[in-house]
């Protein structure tokens, strides 16, 4: 394993909460990415492309926040409880599914581990405390 990282759900307000993190926190954004941004996302409502698919905060000493805002429109319903995961950064497809497996046993798939369209190899699921996690693996960009 590389590293763990929070990642928050936000029910619409995340360019909000992440720039007070920012304000809180200090760093940069290093990805600011909107669901206009994604494959297929023209046939959402407008106001859902605008709304944030992905963003990353990196603080002055490396730690990394990342958040995203749950569509009610894709049927996310945040809840007090459901609105983080914990993000884990593995090495390699082997270690993502391992882990992927052993955290899920007992618990719920949320989204199967499978390649993304943003160049990584990611599951989700809530394990059997109610804990939800991203397993993912970020593939060596090619030059």
């Amino acid at each position: 394993m590389i590293s763990t990282n929070p990642y928050l759900n936000f029910q619409g307000n995340t360019a909000e909460a992440m720039e007070f993190y920012k304000s809180v926190f200090g760093g940069e954004f290093t990805i600011y990415q909107r669901f206009k941004d994604m494959p297929g996302c023209e046939q959402m409502a407008p106001e859902d492309q605008e709304k944030i698919m992905h963003i990353s905060l990196v603080t002055p000493k490396g730690q990394i926040f990342m958040a995203t805002d749950a569509l009610e429109s894709m049927e996310q319903k945040l809840t007090f409880g459901n609105n983080y995961h914990i993000l884990i950064h593995t090495e390699n497809e082997a270690e993502t599914d391992k882990l992927f497996n052993a955290l899920s046993a007992g618990g719920k798939v949320e989204m199967p581990v499978n390649k993304t369209f943003w160049g990584a190899y990611c599951g989700m699921c809530r394990d059997k405390f109610e804990t939800q996690w991203m397993v993912n693996y970020t593939y060596p960009v090619k030059k």
